[in-house]
């Protein structure tokens, strides 16, 4: 096999729940009103560090599509799907894009902050 390299990502970013891998920024996020087995999930614009399963036919709540599962490259836990093939034209938007579940992922923040700089303010004394 051998070793994985994993992408970093600065900002604010969604990792893997389970291993602290970082998945996507949240600039990427296209749509949060997406829906899971167990609530609900974010699509993504791009995605880094996962694997991508075999192709399959489903039966999404939007109608049959082609999609892949999405595991993480770092601990191997499934994440959510790819959209390979939309059948319905209303659909196409979703090729290629990914859906991450909410409940696998937390948003986190590499942003560093400096606090003196609010003290330099005449507001703030």
């Amino acid at each position: 096999m051998g070793r994985v390299f994993l992408v970093d990502l600065d900002g604010k970013v969604y990792r893997c729940k389970f291993c602290d891998t970082p998945l996507a920024l949240a600039d990427d996020v296209l749509s949060r009103s997406f829906s899971c087995r167990k609530g609900r999930a974010y699509l993504f614009e791009n995605v880094v560090n996962v694997s991508v399963g075999k192709e399959e036919d489903r039966n999404m709540m939007s109608g049959v599509h082609t999609v892949s599962d999405v595991f993480c490259c770092g601990c191997g836990q499934l994440l959510g799907w790819k959209y390979m093939i939309a059948r319905d034209k209303n659909q196409k938007y979703k090729e290629g894009k990914v859906v991450l579940e909410r409940w696998r992922i937390i948003e986190d923040s590499n942003v560093e902050f400096n606090l003196d700089e609010r003290s330099s303010d005449p507001e703030y004394p």
